[in-house]
């Protein structure tokens, strides 16, 4: 798992983390025998070596932890405790989720409603890691549990998912690929097939949590209706289309909606950045003097550049925007999708909303 020098390290997903430790609690209760690294098979066929961090034997069970290891890529999971607890049960392998492992409460995600957020690939690892460690026709119960994962959970997309209680038992390798966005983006994309469950053809896309609010507080979008897209504008405008959502209405502060109005697909300050530009030039369409142009362009924030059209009475500049941004959306994807756009400030006040968004609001009964 390690690689060399300067490049990035991987690590093991949560998965494999709970497959690993319940391949070493089950060798535990068998064999008497513990373990310092199990070895797992992934869907690819490649095999896994994770470390074990404890092993236990009781009375009529046994229990392995391992820690998480995300290696180089940020994850809030690093660093947990990954626990299986195995007692004998009949002649099935059952799977449970203990206290840190979240619950599935809305119909849309891989795994159904009532269930243990634990997806079906990690379910078949750790399948897999304990079946040849049984005796001929015995069976195991396997409780997964992660000690303060009902804290970190909070800080992930399962309470907007409907995932209460915890964590999920993620991955589809067991490998976390360090930094990868590709990883990051395919995670957005279930709330897209939760909102589809729910009965929404058209939905709202919006950057973050504070757009998720703007949303529901001012413009009376359900938070069911409403996906958070992170920098992904492109990519989660296409995930829409192959996932036959109609129409989508795009929320957020006018410096983001700027920037896709200039074409930038993916708004990452490090990867595209032509808010200023973009204001400017609007500006100057509308006969801003060249020191208003010049002002813009040295403006410090897109609040500041705000504040110098409002200063000028360039206030105009905002709508031709949000209908830019709508019509660049809609040329940006490949399929048949309308798009429309509500452009806000810092204080949560509308500033623009283009004529596709209003007309998706009438009609969805939205408050645009």
């Amino acid at each position: 798992m390690m690689t060399g020098k300067g490049e990035l390290r991987s690590g093991i997903t949560t998965g494999a983390s709970a497959a690993a430790a319940a391949q070493a609690a089950v060798i535990m209760l068998y064999r008497n025998e513990e373990i310092k690294a199990a070895r797992i098979i992934n869907p690819l066929g490649q095999e896994i070596t994770v470390p074990i961090k404890s092993v236990s034997l009781y009375d009529d069970y046994a229990k392995a932890v391992v820690v998480k290891d995300g290696g180089d890529d940020p994850d809030v999971t690093n660093g947990l405790d990954i626990v299986a607890t195995v007692k004998t049960y009949g002649q099935d392998i059952i799977i449970n989720g203990g206290p840190g492992v979240g619950t599935v409460t809305k119909p849309g995600l891989q795994v159904p409603v009532g269930e243990p957020a634990i997806n079906p690939v990690p379910r078949e690892m750790i399948r897999a890691a304990v079946s040849s460690y049984l005796p001929e026709g015995g069976g195991v119960s396997i409780e997964v549990s992660v000690p303060r994962g009902d804290e970190v959970a909070k800080k992930t997309l399962n309470p907007k998912l409907g995932i209460t209680g915890g964590i999920s038992i993620l991955g589809t390798t067991g490998i976390v690929e360090p930094m990868s966005e590709e990883a990051f983006k395919r995670s957005l994309v279930p709330q897209i097939e939760m909102a589809k469950a729910q009965g929404y053809s058209t939905i709202c896309l919006t950057p973050g949590r504070l757009g998720e609010k703007w949303a529901a507080d001012k413009l009376g979008i359900p938070g069911e209706a409403t996906v958070q897209m992170s920098n992904f504008v492109g990519y989660m405008l296409n995930a829409c289309v192959r996932m036959a959502i109609k129409e989508v209405i795009l929320v957020g502060h006018h410096s983001k909606i700027t920037k896709v109005a200039a074409g930038c697909f993916h708004t990452h300050n490090k990867v595209a950045d032509a808010r200023l530009e973009t204001l400017a030039a609007y500006a100057g369409l509308l006969g801003a003097q060249p020191s208003v142009i010049a002002a813009l362009l040295e403006a410090n924030t897109a609040e500041g550049a705000l504040d110098i059209l409002r200063d000028n009475n360039l206030m105009d500049v905002i709508p031709l925007i949000a209908a830019k941004a709508a019509r660049r959306s809609m040329e940006h994807i490949f399929g048949e999708l309308r798009v429309g756009v509500v452009m806000f400030n810092m204080a949560g006040d509308v500033l623009a909303a283009d004529e596709n968004a209003m007309e998706i609001g009438r009609k969805m009964q939205w408050q645009i």
